[in-house]
């Protein structure tokens, strides 16, 4: 097309360029042909799965944590064959053959299969969290692992945080029998629902008692009974001791030197208790101090416990109540919220019952003198777990009051931390009243500086935190950083995943889930915070895309855009190289989309970041497998091809995706001739002569992995694709006729090969030469639903242009170019073009294009013969005085499409520079316009005037020079 263009020579203000970046989906995970695992949803059947590989063959193994229900829903763990006959996925039995020797053992609801980690060092750990045991009539909840070989073989079982029951206690009850108490049957009472929950013998728990008023009573002797049933009938009789003082010390320190003796079965190195029953102030408060010391000496753990009846039937003051608390605490053994007890009146002390029991029998289960000691007895050891090459990581969200601890097991043996390791007790007051949960997940990183450990505590302050941290050459805890969430509620650290994006051996990221960040609907939306491990510094913030219609219950669509409650980010698994680009990928849950049906979320590694994404919703009938992305795995290749597969599990089900080889097809297409001259008809073909164009098309295949088999790749040619009737006709080789506009051909590639063909086509004898000629080549492969698939970052189209000319040469100088003013403040720009020598081809006529500083205007039709002149005003220009100041500079430049010799080029601009002689935009005016003096034709005056009146009324007139301020359009 030939054209004109003028510009002037100063640039407009640069306006910001942005780019929208399609996401690259380079999808080769198989969804049609995936291998599917099945069982009981209410089982959890799938809550954790794991890829594993032993001498028999190749498993995934599934964990179901409610296996066994209702009764006995211990959980277990199913290995599940890959590449046999049948793939029934067998019960491996874990809890029945995981033990801990000398503990009564409770496996009813230990969750077997929450926890469910491979090993590097060969076999994997399945954990039952809710694991537990019973010291007396307490249950402690510690958590067990079943460390299995590579054989499905139990080598041990992991189980930190239990303790031998120390099973023995002496314990003495000193009751205030005085005539304040009342009734007396809320005591018996009292007494009874205690001693109903104790084992009683000479090798178990030894009760006595001793009431007291103004005197003291043995009532019972530690060794006096050895069984349950008969100490309960003997208590059911006990009588009142009466009296009207409350001799409180008195009945302590009788107990302390004679209770507590060997003549009345106190036993030695058992553990003393003792627990006093008092609803009044002592009338020996005088003897504390000396009588508490002894009981200090002798080791003796007390409880106390304040009964407010009387004080409250009498109407006694706040005071009197306050001092008489002040009392009893101060019997009590440090801590006090484990020791220490008040209720309102007799009838009460049976809500306290089972609190006062758990604080007394947790005394069973601890190697410690005190119940300040009971502190990793309910940890849930297991909950979460993490193998790395020189530790074993358990996280324990149940330790220390559920703020939580990470057990470890490291070739040096066990490291348990302490209850303020994980946290300043000086900077963090009230850190153990938060419930952080540490624990929740556990995760290690390593850095060319050693390893660091990683935990996350979902409820820390409500709004999350995660801790780094390493151990120091005495394996103690040192925290280097944390990391902090920013919502309330969004569980925040539950979910961690550190990932070696580049296979240098370094941990390159850290993703952190926070599944229940709620979204802008107000839902549970979930996301994944991304960290830089060497600095730890958020890069970046990973958000579900949705790609399906979100649904109710009912089916119905409610909502395009948004993931539904997606829970994204509930599971996060570090996923190896899967398009074999070279880079480790991410596959992230979401199974609460799309009404629980679940879908999982795969991120491209790219050097030490994430890059793209494909989506994988959850197939087949929704009601059988829910939460989809509910647990995932991808670091082997189960069928042999050399590419990792990824399982992924939901509830009621596992499914198994293999992952598709990827290759690389480039393509390229070239001409001859590369321009089409329609006056020279070369070839001839069903009787018509016209121009033939040889196209070339070459292919180039590459595959990924090492897998070099032949494939079928298509194409397709189209002419002139953007017309509804094409100027060029394909030529069938064989027969020698003119076909069709379009064909499409498959050939044979294999890896590494480099394949081109050739294809004729004859153009119209119609003149033509609006546009050139288009060729279109779309490719891909033949069966898109095997073998490997293309790399999606690679085009599967080219789209090539073929020109046209009528003659070799063409010239388009000017003949003239002029400038005038028909105002003031604008200017016109008239131009004359003449073609001095061959024509000009394919043009045509369009109203011109404007932009800021240039315009651009395409004249004739169908070209501009030789020696044409046109003539046309190009614009008009507004003068704008903020740009022009001394000299108004244009360039006019004539172009074509023909060829033209570059010795022949100068004469096809013209610069032209217009001298400013006074500033743009001064506006001369009179006023008034029409006062002024009229000299008519032949008139005489006197060439001297001594008076104006001579010449009639005098006339005011004002000359003004004023500068235009408006608003100029440029072009």
């Amino acid at each position: 097309m030939w054209s004109v263009s003028a510009c002037s020579l100063f640039n407009p203000t640069s306006l910001p360029l942005f780019l929208l970046l399609a996401s690259v989906l380079s999808f080769n995970v198989d969804q049609k042909n995936s291998m599917s695992f099945s069982g009981p949803l209410e089982d959890m059947f799938g809550y954790t799965v794991q890829q594993f590989e032993n001498s028999e063959g190749k498993w995934v193994l599934i964990g179901s944590p409610l296996s066994g229900q209702p009764a006995h829903r211990t959980g277990d763990v199913y290995k599940c064959p890959v590449g046999k006959e049948d793939n029934t996925c067998i019960k491996l039995d874990l809890p029945k053959n995981t033990t801990v020797p000398n503990l009564h053992e409770v496996k009813e609801n230990m969750t077997m299969g929450t926890t469910l980690v491979t090993n590097p060092n060969g076999g994997f750990l399945a954990c039952g969290p809710q694991y537990g045991y019973m010291c007396g009539k307490q249950q402690y909840i510690s958590g067990v692992c079943a460390n299995v070989s590579s054989s499905f073989q139990i080598l041990n079982s992991l189980a930190p945080a239990a303790q031998d029951c120390a099973k023995e206690l002496d314990i003495v009850m000193v009751l205030d029998g005085s005539n304040s108490i009342y009734p007396w049957s809320d005591i018996i009472n009292f007494l009874k629902r205690f001693i109903k929950n104790i084992d009683i013998g000479p090798k178990l728990t030894q009760v006595g008692i001793v009431s007291y008023g103004e005197n003291v009573t043995h009532r019972v002797n530690l060794s006096q009974f050895d069984n349950t049933p008969d100490l309960l009938s003997f208590v059911g009789e006990l009588p009142q001791q009466t009296g009207y003082k409350t001799m409180t010390f008195l009945a302590i320190e009788t107990a302390r030197r004679e209770a507590f003796t060997p003549e009345r079965g106190a036993r030695h190195g058992v553990k003393k208790v003792m627990v006093v029953v008092t609803d009044g102030e002592s009338h020996d408060l005088y003897n504390m101090k000396e009588v508490i010391g002894d009981c200090e000496k002798d080791d003796i753990e007390r409880f106390g416990i304040a009964v407010l009846g009387d004080y409250n039937r009498q109407n006694k003051s706040p005071e009197d109540v306050q001092r008489f608390i002040r009392e009893i605490e101060s019997i009590s053994s440090p801590l006090l919220q484990d020791h220490f007890f008040n209720v309102t009146d007799e009838a009460a002390l049976l809500s306290i019952v089972d609190a006062l029991g758990s604080k007394i029998f947790a005394l069973e289960a601890t190697t410690g003198n005190f119940t300040s000691s009971f502190e990793m007895e309910m940890s849930q050891a297991g909950f979460s777990a993490h193998t790395s090459k020189d530790a074993v990581l358990l996280g324990a969200v149940g330790a220390y009051n559920w703020n939580g601890t990470v057990v470890m097991q490291t070739a040096e043996g066990t490291v348990i931390p302490g209850r303020s390791d994980f946290y300043n007790p000086k900077s963090e007051v009230g850190y153990e009243g938060l419930a952080g949960y540490i624990g929740y997940d556990v995760q290690s990183a390593t850095t060319p500086d050693g390893m660091l450990y990683i935990t996350g505590a979902p409820r820390y302050n409500h709004t999350g935190r995660v801790v780094i941290y390493r151990l120091n050459e005495d394996n103690k805890i040192v925290v280097t950083q944390t990391l902090n969430g920013e919502q309330i509620g969004s569980y925040f650290g539950s979910v961690l995943q550190t990932i070696d994006v580049n296979g240098d051996s370094y941990t390159d990221l850290l993703l952190v889930g926070a599944p229940m960040y709620m979204g802008s609907e107000r839902d549970e939306q979930g996301q994944v915070y991304v960290y830089k491990v060497n600095q730890f510094k958020h890069e970046f913030t990973l958000k579900p895309v949705n790609q399906s219609c979100c649904t109710d219950r009912s089916g119905k669509c409610t909502n395009k855009n948004e993931p539904c409650g997606a829970r994204f980010g509930t599971a996060i698994a570090a996923v190896t190289d899967l398009n074999l680009d070279g880079f480790n990928d991410v596959a992230i849950g979401a199974p609460l989309e799309n009404d629980h049906r679940g879908a999982v979320y795969i991120y491209h590694g790219d050097k030490t970041s994430l890059k793209q994404k494909f989506r994988i919703p959850a197939g087949g009938d929704g009601e059988k497998v829910k939460f989809f992305g509910q647990s995932i795995h991808g670091v082997m290749d189960l069928n042999g091809d050399g590419i990792t597969d990824v399982t992924i599990g939901g509830l009621g089900g596992a499914s198994l995706f293999w992952s598709r080889d990827v290759a690389e097809l480039h393509a390229n297409m070239t001409f001859d001739p590369v321009k089409i001259n329609l006056q020279q008809s070369q070839c001839e073909y069903g009787g018509r002569k016209s121009v033939c164009v040889k196209t070339e098309v070459c292919f180039f295949y590459s595959i990924k992995s090492d897998n070099k088999d032949l494939t079928s790749i298509r194409y397709d040619l189209t002419l002139d694709a953007l017309r509804a009737k094409a100027r060029a006709l394909f030529i069938d080789m064989e027969d020698k006729t003119v076909g069709d506009r379009r064909i499409t051909r498959n050939i044979k590639i294999k890896d590494q090969e480099r394949i081109c063909v050739e294809q004729t086509f004859m153009m119209s004898a119609r003149l033509d030469f609006r546009d050139p000629l288009m060729v279109s080549l779309e490719f891909g492969l033949v069966d898109e639903d095997k073998g490997p698939v293309l790399d999606e970052s690679l085009p599967r189209s080219i789209n090539k242009t073929v020109r046209q000319y009528l003659v070799s040469l063409t010239r388009v100088p000017f003949s003239t170019l002029t400038i005038h003013s028909r105002a003031k403040d604008k200017i016109d720009v008239t131009v004359n073009i003449r073609n001095s020598k061959d024509s000009a081809y394919n043009t045509k006529h369009l109203n011109c294009a404007f932009s800021e500083s240039c315009v651009e205007c395409a004249v004739g039709y169908p070209f501009l013969g030789s020696n044409v002149e046109v003539c046309f005003i190009l614009v008009k220009f507004e003068v704008n005085s903020e740009h022009i100041q001394e000299v108004i500079q244009i360039n006019v430049t004539a172009t074509s499409d023909s060829e033209e010799l570059a010795s022949t080029l100068n004469d096809n601009t013209v610069h032209i520079s217009i001298p400013v002689k006074y500033e743009a935009g001064l506006i001369f005016s009179v006023r008034p316009v029409d006062e002024h003096i009229v000299i008519k034709e032949g008139e005489q005056y006197s060439p001297i005037f001594n008076n104006t009146r001579m010449i009639g009324e005098e006339v005011n007139i004002s000359y003004t020079v004023a500068l235009l301020i408006q608003t100029y359009r440029r072009l």
